[in-house]
């Protein structure tokens, strides 16, 4: 298994895209639009390029590293001959069930099909292909080349020989992979999500603000990160996605978003990748106030 491709050149795909190519694989990057190849290989020459400046590679391996991403436009064109797709396009059910449609008319009946997905049932997606025994989860955590963790998630048809190949993969990258079943949320996101998600209500009742919840869940739970400034990193409509995805399968109200997750989702502040969510992003407020914050 040498040849991948990734479908989507976000932060994940990029991400994922990166990690394989490194590897030594050969990796076909797939977005609908030039404008996000393009976007999405600048990332990966810059993070590349830190690596370079750290003395993790050489400029050579920087080199290689992206000489083995051939980017494509058209799913059909980018699938031709591949062991393995991985599928990283946006958290969304509707989406990744067409691209599976697609996949299924495209790829021979031998070639892994892989999603990303943080949240959304495996066997669902299987269900779309003619084979779905070769359907499997392959939950990269941000940033994929740095993050050691992947959750293989098998849906109900994933045949046994499928599991094995995807585990055994993901160790030649270098990664740790944890095997789990197929339930909403799995295993990352049904801990880490109402963790969010009770933070954002605890600022929501008014009983600390944004950098006190943080601070408490950094210097007293020892978190790397404070849970209002990780939703910001995730986005937090990806946060809405997976809560109403895992509200809907478990129909438990424990799982249901926060009011406030939701009308910030729909006021379009989105964290980070908008510049502005919990913390504001915006360039005038990194140097006086972010930088303060995140200490």
């Amino acid at each position: 298994m040498k040849n991948i491709a990734v479908i989507g050149a976000g932060t994940m795909g990029n991400g994922i895209a990166h990690t394989f190519a490194q590897s030594g694989f050969t990796v076909k990057l797939i977005d609908l639009s030039e404008k996000s190849l393009d976007k999405g290989m600048a990332t990966i020459a810059g993070n590349l390029d830190r690596m370079v400046a750290k003395g993790a590679i050489s400029e050579e391996d920087k080199l290689k590293t992206i000489g083995n991403i051939i980017t494509y436009t058209d799913i059909k064109d980018g699938v031709v001959g591949v062991d393995l797709v991985i599928e990283a396009a946006t958290e969304n059910v509707d989406l990744k069930l067409n691209i599976f449609r697609q996949l299924n008319e495209a790829c021979s009946h031998d070639t892994i099909l892989a999603t990303n997905t943080s949240s959304i049932s495996i066997t669902q997606i299987g269900a779309v292909v003619s084979h779905p025994e070769r359907v499997i989860g392959m939950h990269f955590m941000n940033p994929v080349p740095i993050m050691k963790l992947v959750e293989i998630i098998r849906g109900y048809n994933t045949a046994d020989d499928v599991t094995k190949t995807i585990m055994d993969l993901s160790e030649k990258l270098g990664k740790v992979p944890v095997e789990v079943n197929d339930y909403p949320g799995f295993v990352a996101n049904r801990i880490l999500m109402p963790m969010i998600n009770e933070s954002i209500e605890t600022l929501y009742n008014g009983v600390a603000g944004v950098y006190e919840i943080d601070t408490v869940m950094k210097l007293g739970m020892a978190h790397p990160m404070g849970p209002l400034q990780l939703a910001d990193f995730i986005g937090l409509d990806v946060c809405l996605a997976i809560l109403n995805v895992m509200s809907d399968g478990f129909k438990n109200p424990k799982y249901a978003p926060c009011p406030l997750l939701v009308n910030m989702v729909r006021a379009g502040k989105l964290g980070v990748k908008t510049g502005e969510g919990f913390y504001d992003y915006s360039e005038s407020k990194k140097a006086e106030k972010v930088s303060k914050q995140f200490k």
